[in-house]
């Protein structure tokens, strides 16, 4: 009944079927992928972000090379900071609205440099291309808490004097001219003394999941029911095969053909001769006078 399944047709069928099921196990994998580092993400800022904040001893290897388990780390940081060589980073959108960042040196009592990330500015009104007012770091002694982040990798595009396409640390560090920590950079929590203005502070990064789970188990569902399609439409073509050859007989029959007619024949029941009833002396009688003309 399923032998068509080894023509051509459809074994080519069974292919597109067997190739499309195989990218939907690729997705599938691919969203439980990136699933497993958003968790990890999840993990990082849940145990980090809100931890007590650690000093600055503990933390110069992270600065020089960042453990990724140690991102969003709080660390204490005691110095001043170097207006002069304050920048800020283009393209930095935040909640959906376009703007900059404001990054800065920090001098350490022990004479090493990092970079702090002081906040967020819209997108100025008065001079395109940059913010319209920048506010300056406090002067003198601070003690700053930030956050560690690895710094971003180096753009293909320029910036104009004073700019910088991203937080690309070891660029940075040569515009400043003097030594200054690549392997990371701070993102500001909290700064005293407060100053009067400054940029607009950072939100928690988020801790949902998202969809990556739905998406990826909808893939492998996906790579199911076409295996699932299959074999309903070969289920269909052996049952539309089967009525054909049943209608095929059926008019093989009904048109006389001397094979199956002789086979009707031999099922006939044999006619059974009726025995013929006796008559009475009344009708011979009749019959006598009949045949003599009376």
């Amino acid at each position: 009944m399923y032998r068509f399944l080894f023509s051509s047709k459809w074994l080519g069928y069974l292919l597109l079927a067997a190739i499309f099921a195989a990218a939907c196990v690729f997705l599938g994998r691919w969203q439980m992928d990136r699933r497993a580092e958003t968790l990890a993400e999840i993990n990082r800022v849940v145990t980090n972000y809100s931890a007590t904040p650690i000093s600055f001893d503990q933390a110069r290897d992270q600065f020089s090379t960042l453990d990724p388990a140690k991102e969003w780390t709080q660390v204490e940081l005691k110095g001043t900071y170097d207006p002069d060589g304050q920048r800020i980073v283009r393209n930095r959108p935040l909640n959906g609205q376009p703007g900059y960042e404001v990054v800065v040196p920090f001098r350490l009592g022990s004479g090493e440099t990092v970079v702090i990330d002081r906040g967020w500015l819209p997108i100025g009104n008065k001079n395109p291309g940059s913010p319209d007012s920048i506010p300056a770091p406090p002067s003198g002694p601070v003690t700053a808490v930030v956050r560690l982040k690895h710094g971003e990798p180096q753009l293909d595009r320029g910036a104009p004097a004073g700019q910088l396409a991203s937080i690309d640390l070891p660029t940075y560090a040569d515009q400043l001219g003097y030594p200054v920590l690549t392997g990371a950079y701070g993102q500001l929590a909290t700064e005293s003394p407060a100053p009067a203005e400054m940029p607009f502070p950072f939100p928690k990064p988020a801790t949902e999941e998202g969809t990556h789970l739905s998406y990826s188990l909808q893939w492998f569902a996906f790579g199911v029911l076409m295996f699932v399609g299959f074999g309903y439409a070969a289920r269909q073509q052996a049952r539309n095969a089967a009525i054909d050859a049943e209608d095929e007989h059926t008019d093989e029959l009904s048109s006389g053909s001397p094979v199956h007619s002789s086979a009707a024949a031999a099922r006939r029941r044999p006619r059974v001769a009726r025995k013929r009833k006796k008559a009475t002396a009344e009708e011979e009688e009749d019959a006598l006078l009949d045949a003599q003309g009376y």
